[in-house]
This record gives C-alpha cells, structure tokens and sequence, in this order.
C-alpha cells in the first residue's frame, strides 16, 4: 500500500433521485472540494465510470443495477459476472470491486462494488457502505495504473440507502470516509483495505449520525481514527 495521493484529478459526480440522500451528501461533503452533487439520475449522467453498488454475484437485479442493465444492455452484466469468476472465484466480497467495459462511449466503464452479498440484504447495521465506497475507488486506481488516465471522472448513488436500507445521513458519511480514503491510500490488496476500514471503525455504531471519520494512515493507527 502507497500513502500518495492521486496522481491525476478525478471528478467525482454524486447524484440520485432521492432528495434526503442529496441534502445529506451536501452536509458531510461540504468542506470537500472537486466533489459534484447533483438531483438527479445516474443514467443522465457523463462520466468516465459509474459505479454500480451490486451484490457478491453481480446479478443486476434490482434497483440501480437493473436500470443500468436496461440502459447498457444485458451483457453488462455478463462481463461482470465474468470478471467476478475471473478474479474472484465466482463471489466479489463486500469490500472488493471489478471495473469493466460497459461498451458504450458514457460511460467507457462500470465499476460494480458490492454493498451486500445477496440481492435486497438490509445493510443498514454494517459498514459495507464505506467498503464498497472505498473499494470503487481503489478500482478507479487500478484501472488507471493500467491505462494512465482512461478515469478521469466517475459518479455515484447514495450506496446501500435504497435496497439496503441505510439511513440517508449514515450513507453520506460512510461514503465521505471511503472517498477520503481515495484521496489519503492506494491499497494493492483489498484485504488490507477491508481490514483498515474495519479496524477502525468497529466503533461507529455509538457514535453520532451526524459524525464523519476519516481512516488515519497505517503508519499513526495506534491513534484513533479522525473525527470530523
């Protein structure tokens, strides 16, 4: 794992239809710059990526994932589900995620980052959001270590506050930290990065719902986490 930051600018497009989970994104990200919040569908929006927060299988099914599907065609969903049995036997756990073609021009690519293993899963008591929200970001490294600048910008929903059943105000924050996480670490293993986010946030069910936390470099993790 490297502590360096981006090495290139990414614009970051939060949008969703759902009003609350827009006033929350505009709460917790409001001292975070090159973040753009939007009303609005994700299927209006031009970016380089999308992410997709799926389940383990990458069975786009419901909510977002299936108007995805509809939008770039049922074969999106076959090229995740073959790059999950590629590199993950079938099973992409919560806290790891793939990034694929979409063959269309917006966007070139879909980053599917599961926020629970099966399909409707209340999520509303883990901290998959953060996970998922970190592991899409991580793929966004990856994808442009392996071509230098091919995501320059990517957008969002509010991760797991639909299907999952996450409180508005609790997705915000989760998804403020896993973006922050972007910006602090490149992790090359996705279980170092599950088991910093896990180690220090395992407390965050008794903090306040209005609190954010920011994952502290592996270097000062004697401390705790970063409250915001």
């Amino acid at each position: 794992m490297t502590t360096d930051r981006a090495q290139s600018p990414l614009t970051v497009v939060l949008t969703d239809l759902d009003a609350t989970v827009v006033e929350s994104w505009r709460a917790a990200f409001a001292d975070t710059p090159g973040v753009e919040i939007r009303n609005a569908s994700l299927l209006a929006t031009k970016a380089d990526a999308w992410v997709s927060p799926t389940n383990s299988r990458g069975r786009m099914d419901g909510g977002t994932d299936a108007a995805i599907k509809r939008h770039l065609g049922a074969g999106i969903q076959l090229r995740v589900q073959k790059a999950i049995r590629d590199g993950h036997a079938g099973s992409l756990p919560v806290g790891s995620a793939v990034c694929v073609p979409s063959g269309a021009v917006n966007p070139r690519f879909l980053i599917s980052a599961p926020t629970m293993e099966t399909s409707s899963e209340n999520v509303s008591e883990t901290l998959n959001v953060a996970l998922a929200c970190a592991a899409a970001f991580q793929a966004v490294h990856r994808q442009n270590r392996l071509e230098p600048g091919s995501i320059r910008s990517v957008a969002l929903v509010g991760m797991g506050a639909r299907t999952g059943r996450v409180p508005a105000r609790v997705c915000a924050n989760l998804m403020w930290t896993g973006y922050t996480l972007f910006n602090d670490h490149h992790f090359e293993d996705d279980d170092d990065l599950r088991a910093t986010i896990l180690a220090q946030l395992d407390d965050l069910e008794r903090a306040p719902a209005t609190q954010r936390v920011r994952i502290a470099p592996p270097a000062r993790r004697r401390s705790p986490a970063r409250r915001a």
